[in-house]
């Protein structure tokens, strides 16, 4: 195989392995990419995590939605992180990341890794590191994964209905998105297990509320839907929202399976996965065996933080997370 053909291999399989481009050899996403150029940056960006979390317990949520949100549209490269511009959209604005919070947390890890290493490791990967080190805040399963990646220059808001899998979606096109990025149908059911933490906004569930309640709804489970969510068109900006799950709401953990078999997922996408022939096997099992969830959950994370990255001498390392470098 010559040169392009490695140069193609690597690009097909967002492989680690190192392959030549212009004659000089470039690596992809490896283990512990910084070891020699910021040896300190995971254990900045793990202390980081936890001090914040400590403060404000939201902030592990958002570390997770993040990498769904940025490594499932075309690639891991921090676009979600940009602020608008003139010319472009911001993929934070958007519609479909409503609810997104948190951003200028992740900018204080960024400038507490900048302190120790100006300019060496990029948004992209804190962002990745962040969702890892969240997960476990959650108590979560610890998942190594690989850095090296590097910062894309422009948002891909335009790009992101045809990306991101929607909750309103039906189970095959969310299959279908996630299958594109090489996660296969275990592999979703157990990256929805992230909806056994955190809350949704009344806005996103209404439509099960009102006019008439979904009949798919546990009974006992509406009554407290519609407390928590009494108007038909809620106010964005109000704080409304149901807890994913009631019992266990700050724990990342199997129980949210139980609930979607016992008709109480708050989204379609969660009632679905409960029902659909294709999903519900491994619902089943995961309800059964918090082990598998997390097996299962790690592996698709992990080919989820690797999607068509940016690596060697791609892109860019941001100097801050929100906006592209000035090149003179």
């Amino acid at each position: 195989m010559g040169c392009l053909g490695l140069f193609f291999f690597a690009l097909l399989s967002f492989s680690a392995v190192a392959f030549a481009v212009n004659g000089e050899e470039e690596v992809g996403l490896v283990m512990n990419y910084y070891k020699d150029s910021c040896p300190q940056a995971e254990e900045i960006i793990k202390e980081q995590v936890k001090l914040l979390y400590k403060r404000h317990k939201n902030t592990a949520f958002s570390w997770l939605r993040n990498i769904f949100h940025d490594c499932a549209v075309q690639s891991c490269d921090a676009s979600l992180l940009l602020d608008s511009t003139r010319r472009s959209l911001s993929e934070k604005e958007t519609d479909r990341s409503f609810g997104l919070r948190n951003f200028r947390y992740l900018d204080t890890i960024k400038e507490a890794v900048e302190r120790e290493c100006p300019e060496v490791v990029s948004c992209a990967d804190i962002l990745v590191l962040s969702a890892r080190d969240g997960i476990v805040a959650l108590g979560g399963p610890y998942i190594p994964l690989k850095t090296g990646r590097r910062d894309g220059r422009r948002s891909r808001a335009d790009l992101l209905e045809e990306y991101l899998p929607d909750h309103n979606e039906s189970i095959s096109a969310v299959l279908d998105k996630f299958g594109a990025m090489g996660i296969d149908t275990s592999g979703v059911v157990a990256l929805l297990g992230a909806h056994s933490v955190g809350r949704t906004h009344c806005v996103k569930l209404v439509h099960r509320l009102y006019p008439e309640v979904d009949p798919a709804l546990n009974p006992d489970h509406v009554e407290h839907m519609l407390h928590k969510c009494p108007d038909s068109i809620p106010d964005p900006k109000a704080v409304q929202y149901v807890r994913n799950d009631r019992g266990t709401p700050m724990i990342l953990d199997n129980n949210y399976y139980r609930n979607i078999l016992d008709n109480k997922g708050l989204l379609i996408v969660d009632h679905q996965l409960a029902t659909d022939k294709r999903t519900k096997p491994f619902v089943k099992k995961m309800a059964k065996s918090q082990d598998y969830f997390f097996k299962e959950f790690s592996r698709a994370i992990t080919i989820l933080s690797e999607n068509n990255p940016l690596t060697g001498s791609n892109g860019e390392i941001r100097k801050q997370c929100n906006v592209v470098n000035k090149h003179h």
